[in-house]
Protein backbone atom coordinates (compact mmCIF):
# COMPACT_ATOMS: atom_id res chain seq x y z
CA UNK A 1 0.00 0.00 0.00
CA UNK A 2 1.27 3.10 -0.94
CA UNK A 3 1.07 6.25 1.33
CA UNK A 4 -1.97 8.18 -0.88
CA UNK A 5 -3.88 4.91 -0.07
CA UNK A 6 -3.05 5.16 3.54
CA UNK A 7 -4.23 8.67 3.91
CA UNK A 8 -7.19 7.57 2.10
CA UNK A 9 -7.87 4.46 4.07
CA UNK A 10 -7.20 7.11 7.33
CA UNK A 11 -9.52 9.96 5.90
CA UNK A 12 -12.62 7.21 5.32
CA UNK A 13 -12.32 5.49 8.23
CA UNK A 14 -12.32 8.83 10.31
CA UNK A 15 -15.59 10.07 8.12
CA UNK A 16 -17.74 8.25 9.77
CA UNK A 17 -16.24 9.10 13.82
CA UNK A 18 -17.60 12.07 15.63
CA UNK A 19 -15.60 15.03 15.52
CA UNK A 20 -14.13 16.49 19.32
CA UNK A 21 -12.33 19.89 19.45
CA UNK A 22 -9.28 20.25 22.02
CA UNK A 23 -12.12 21.16 24.96
CA UNK A 24 -15.19 20.01 25.57
CA UNK A 25 -18.36 19.53 27.89
CA UNK A 26 -18.87 16.23 29.01
CA UNK A 27 -20.65 14.57 32.12
CA UNK A 28 -20.55 11.36 34.42
CA UNK A 29 -24.59 10.89 34.38
CA UNK A 30 -24.26 7.71 37.11
CA UNK A 31 -23.21 10.52 39.30
CA UNK A 32 -25.76 13.42 39.08
CA UNK A 33 -23.14 15.29 36.79
CA UNK A 34 -24.60 16.78 33.78
CA UNK A 35 -21.77 19.32 32.89
CA UNK A 36 -18.00 19.78 33.15
CA UNK A 37 -15.43 20.58 30.86
CA UNK A 38 -13.10 18.73 29.61
CA UNK A 39 -9.61 19.05 28.18
CA UNK A 40 -9.32 16.54 24.79
CA UNK A 41 -5.46 15.83 24.68
CA UNK A 42 -4.20 13.50 22.53
CA UNK A 43 -0.80 13.38 23.85
CA UNK A 44 -1.88 11.63 27.00
CA UNK A 45 -2.22 7.78 27.24
CA UNK A 46 -4.60 7.96 29.71
CA UNK A 47 -7.31 9.84 31.01
CA UNK A 48 -7.58 11.51 34.46
CA UNK A 49 -10.00 12.97 36.96
CA UNK A 50 -9.79 15.63 39.31
CA UNK A 51 -10.10 13.80 43.32
CA UNK A 52 -10.95 15.87 46.02
CA UNK A 53 -10.20 14.05 49.56
CA UNK A 54 -9.41 11.04 47.52
CA UNK A 55 -10.15 8.19 50.70
CA UNK A 56 -9.53 4.33 50.03
CA UNK A 57 -11.06 1.58 51.66
CA UNK A 58 -12.09 -2.32 50.80
CA UNK A 59 -15.54 -3.24 50.26
CA UNK A 60 -16.19 -6.97 49.94
CA UNK A 61 -12.53 -7.91 49.40
CA UNK A 62 -11.56 -5.25 46.73
CA UNK A 63 -9.95 -1.81 46.78
CA UNK A 64 -12.18 0.90 46.44
CA UNK A 65 -12.29 4.70 46.50
CA UNK A 66 -14.32 8.02 47.63
CA UNK A 67 -13.44 11.11 46.35
CA UNK A 68 -15.12 14.09 46.00
CA UNK A 69 -15.57 15.21 42.25
CA UNK A 70 -15.84 19.48 41.75
CA UNK A 71 -17.61 19.87 38.43
CA UNK A 72 -17.14 24.25 38.75
CA UNK A 73 -13.34 25.46 37.64
CA UNK A 74 -12.34 27.71 40.63
CA UNK A 75 -15.41 26.68 43.05
CA UNK A 76 -16.42 23.67 45.67
CA UNK A 77 -19.86 24.24 45.14
CA UNK A 78 -21.84 21.46 44.14
CA UNK A 79 -19.58 18.68 44.73
CA UNK A 80 -20.56 15.22 43.93
CA UNK A 81 -19.30 12.01 45.98
CA UNK A 82 -18.14 9.32 43.92
CA UNK A 83 -17.15 5.77 45.17
CA UNK A 84 -15.39 3.45 42.61
CA UNK A 85 -13.53 0.35 42.54
CA UNK A 86 -10.21 0.56 42.03
CA UNK A 87 -8.72 -2.16 39.45
CA UNK A 88 -5.33 -1.12 38.44
CA UNK A 89 -2.30 1.30 39.84
CA UNK A 90 -0.41 3.05 37.53
CA UNK A 91 2.54 5.16 37.42
CA UNK A 92 1.90 8.97 35.44
CA UNK A 93 4.07 11.00 34.82
CA UNK A 94 2.92 14.91 34.79
CA UNK A 95 3.24 17.42 32.69
CA UNK A 96 5.86 18.58 35.14
CA UNK A 97 8.27 15.57 34.67
CA UNK A 98 6.78 14.19 38.17
CA UNK A 99 5.67 10.77 38.53
CA UNK A 100 3.08 9.74 40.76
CA UNK A 101 1.65 6.01 41.36
CA UNK A 102 -2.52 7.26 40.96
CA UNK A 103 -5.29 5.03 41.32
CA UNK A 104 -7.79 3.44 38.30
CA UNK A 105 -11.42 3.36 38.21
CA UNK A 106 -13.40 2.92 35.56
CA UNK A 107 -16.26 5.45 35.50
CA UNK A 108 -18.87 5.77 33.13
CA UNK A 109 -18.74 9.43 31.32
CA UNK A 110 -20.64 11.26 28.59
CA UNK A 111 -18.81 12.07 25.67
CA UNK A 112 -20.64 14.44 23.37
CA UNK A 113 -23.72 12.13 22.53
CA UNK A 114 -21.61 8.90 24.04
CA UNK A 115 -21.88 7.29 27.31
CA UNK A 116 -19.19 5.04 27.81
CA UNK A 117 -16.84 3.60 30.67
CA UNK A 118 -13.24 5.47 30.62
CA UNK A 119 -10.45 4.62 32.60
CA UNK A 120 -9.20 7.14 34.60
CA UNK A 121 -6.65 8.04 37.04
CA UNK A 122 -7.57 9.80 40.20
CA UNK A 123 -5.76 12.52 41.38
CA UNK A 124 -5.44 16.29 42.47
CA UNK A 125 -5.78 18.63 39.67
CA UNK A 126 -5.90 21.79 41.42
CA UNK A 127 -2.99 23.48 39.47
CA UNK A 128 -4.80 22.11 36.22
CA UNK A 129 -7.54 24.26 34.09
CA UNK A 130 -9.35 21.64 33.67
CA UNK A 131 -10.94 18.95 36.26
CA UNK A 132 -11.15 15.96 33.56
CA UNK A 133 -8.38 15.01 30.80
CA UNK A 134 -9.60 12.75 28.28
CA UNK A 135 -6.53 10.43 26.89
CA UNK A 136 -6.29 8.31 24.07
CA UNK A 137 -7.65 5.52 25.47
CA UNK A 138 -10.82 7.13 25.77
CA UNK A 139 -10.96 8.21 22.52
CA UNK A 140 -9.44 5.52 20.39
CA UNK A 141 -11.29 4.24 17.95
CA UNK A 142 -14.50 5.99 18.69
CA UNK A 143 -14.05 9.68 17.84
CA UNK A 144 -11.54 12.05 15.87
CA UNK A 145 -10.24 15.37 17.33
CA UNK A 146 -10.08 18.87 15.55
CA UNK A 147 -7.48 20.56 17.43
CA UNK A 148 -8.72 23.97 15.85
CA UNK A 149 -12.51 23.60 17.44
CA UNK A 150 -14.27 24.14 20.41
CA UNK A 151 -17.30 22.24 22.16
CA UNK A 152 -17.99 20.42 18.96
CA UNK A 153 -19.94 17.86 21.33
CA UNK A 154 -22.36 20.35 22.21
CA UNK A 155 -22.80 23.28 24.60
CA UNK A 156 -25.01 23.50 28.11
CA UNK A 157 -27.31 26.13 27.93
CA UNK A 158 -25.76 30.01 28.73
CA UNK A 159 -26.70 30.19 32.33
CA UNK A 160 -25.83 26.56 33.19
CA UNK A 161 -21.71 28.30 31.28
CA UNK A 162 -22.09 30.78 33.37
CA UNK A 163 -22.41 28.99 36.34
CA UNK A 164 -18.88 27.69 35.64
CA UNK A 165 -17.50 30.86 35.58
CA UNK A 166 -19.52 32.33 39.15
CA UNK A 167 -17.13 32.62 42.42
CA UNK A 168 -20.41 30.93 43.92
CA UNK A 169 -22.14 28.76 41.24
CA UNK A 170 -24.62 27.83 44.00
CA UNK A 171 -26.41 31.33 44.40
CA UNK A 172 -26.74 31.21 40.36
CA UNK A 173 -30.46 29.96 39.45
CA UNK A 174 -30.29 26.42 38.45
CA UNK A 175 -29.53 25.82 35.47
CA UNK A 176 -30.00 21.49 34.86
CA UNK A 177 -30.77 21.04 31.51
CA UNK A 178 -29.72 17.80 29.96
CA UNK A 179 -26.84 17.00 27.06
CA UNK A 180 -27.71 19.15 23.81
CA UNK A 181 -29.52 21.56 25.07
CA UNK A 182 -27.54 24.23 23.79
CA UNK A 183 -25.41 22.23 21.28
CA UNK A 184 -26.67 24.44 18.33
CA UNK A 185 -26.10 28.15 20.19
CA UNK A 186 -22.26 29.24 18.62
CA UNK A 187 -22.86 33.05 18.87
CA UNK A 188 -21.57 34.84 21.63
CA UNK A 189 -19.63 33.32 24.89
CA UNK A 190 -17.67 30.67 23.74
CA UNK A 191 -17.43 29.24 27.24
Amino acid sequence: MNGDEVVRKVAKRDRALPVLGWREWVGLPDHGIEWMKAKVDTGARTSSLHAFGLRRFERDGADWVRFEVHPWQRSTAEAAVIEARVFDERVVRSSSGEAELRPVSRIPIRIASLVRPVEFTLTRRDEMGFRVLLGRQALRNSFVVDAGRSYVGGRPPRATRRRNLADDPAALPDATAGPGADATDTAGDPR
